[in-house]
Formats: structure tokens, C-alpha cells, sequence
């Protein structure tokens, strides 16, 4: 579905990203680990044609979507939630969900596809907040509503962002289960995070990062018994 080959990218004259290449199978969850500031969200962010790529290929089903905008990416089926959790706080939950339908996509049937109602039955929590503000909710619940509101505008690969940054133990097992949840209604998932263990219970294959570059691929089960790398480039 998603294919990145050598692909470098700067802010500025400071080189950020190292020939990065990896790629993301339809349906899977694909995991980017590594410590703060090796460009894991650069990564994203290049993807998503926010910091465009000097060099290097992305391909997106098939098509080059390296160079450009961001909204025809968007448009092309990729959505992307920030690590800053931005919903508007001064709007209830409802209608934040209603931001992220499509301009043109306002109340059409759209088949196998996620609405506002698809959205409050599967996630019963977000229901019964509805007609709350945004400015009201735990940091948990405002994840949850920027990982939905995206969902609205029926990405099929959506990029999160460190989305159990700053979360209490027990509220990062329920942004979990979100993320586990809507790829199990058929939404692929490339994720960033630097907690070993939400990568390792969510993940199909995980990518190690360390200063801009790819150093070690597999599946969690095989990172498990990586001692080598997770004490080289994971701990702290």
C-alpha cells in the first residue's frame, strides 16, 4: 500500500532523514520505534508532504504522491493525527467529528465507509459525550476524538502520532484498543511511537529509527529477543 525508498529530507540545510526505506502492507498495523528526536515524526510528516523529501520515492497504491500537497494526499486516502491532539475545544464532540467529513461528502450514503453514527457505535464513549464541548474531555478521550474525527473523512492508511504521549498506564490500554479497533474494521495504520510495549502488542511489523535511518526491521516477536537492539537503540 505505502512504499518509501531512499528517501531523505531536510529542515533547512540540517538533514533529518537518511535514505529511509520501508513500507506498509494493506490491513497491517506498522509500528516506527526509536527514541525522541531521531525522526520519527519527520517521517509522517514527509509522508504526509508537510516537510516534502529532497530526495527519494514514496508510493502511495501504486502512485508517486512525493511532491505533493498535502491536501492531495489527503485527498489520494491518507489521513494523519498529530501528536498534538488538535480538536477544536470550543466545539462539542459532534461536531468536531463533523470537521473531519470530506468537503463535498456532507450527508451522502457512504457505503462501508465511516459516518458520525458508524463512529458513536463503535466507540459508546464517544456517544456519551456528544454534545459536550471539546475543552471538557480527559487527555484520553480527546486522542480517541482526533483518531475518529480523522476516520471521517475515510482514509485508508491513517499516520498517528505518538498518540499515548503524556497518557496514564490505564488510559494508554484504551487508546490502544482504538487503534486496534478500527484496523480491525479494515483501516491500516502506520504508527510512531517510542514505548517498546505499545509497539509490541499492536504491531504486525515494527521499523527501528535512530539518527534519521532505518537500523532494524522485523516483527515483534523477533524484536523480543533482540537484546542488542533494544539496549542500542531503544533504552535510555
Amino acid at each position: 500500500m505505502l512504499k518509501l525508498e531512499n528517501v531523505n529530507t531536510y529542515y533547512g540545510h540540517s538533514h533529518v532523514l537518511f535514505d529511509v526505506s520501508f513500507k506498509v502492507t494493506k490491513n497491517e498495523i506498522v509500528a516506527l520505534l526509536g527514541r525522541n528526536g531521531v525522526g520519527k515524526t519527520t517521517s509522517l510528516r514527509t509522508i504526509m508532504g508537510l516537510t516534502p523529501p529532497r530526495s527519494g520515492s514514496i508510493v502511495f497504491k501504486g502512485n508517486e504522491i512525493s511532491g505533493k500537497k498535502a491536501h492531495q494526499i489527503a485527498k489520494a486516502g491518507i489521513g494523519f493525527v498529530p501528536e498534538e491532539r488538535w480538536i477544536f475545544k470550543n466545539l462539542t464532540v459532534n461536531q468536531n467529528l463533523i470537521m473531519g467529513i470530506k468537503p463535498g461528502q456532507m450527508g451522502k450514503e457512504v457505503k462501508d465507509g465511516w459516518t458520525v453514527e458508524r463512529a458513536y457505535a463503535s466507540f459508546p464513549s464517544l456517544a456519551a459525550r456528544k454534545n459536550q464541548k471539546g475543552e471538557v474531555l480527559s487527555g484520553g478521550e480527546m486522542q480517541m476524538l482526533t483518531i475518529v474525527r480523522t476516520l471521517m473523512g475515510n482514509p485508508e492508511l491513517v499516520l498517528i502520532d505518538e498518540p499515548t504521549e503524556g497518557l496514564a498506564p490505564i488510559i494508554v490500554d484504551t487508546v490502544n484498543d482504538v487503534i486496534r479497533q478500527i484496523n480491525d474494521q479494515g483501516t491500516t495504520v502506520l504508527l510512531v511511537e517510542q514505548k517498546l510495549p505499545v509497539c509490541l502488542d499492536l504491531a504486525d511489523h515494527i521499523y527501528v529509527l535512530s539518527k534519521g535511518g532505518i537500523k532494524w526491521a522485523g516483527t515483534p516477536a523477533e524484536l523480543e529477543k533482540r537484546d542488542d537492539v533494544r539496549k542500542e537503540y531503544l533504552e535510555v
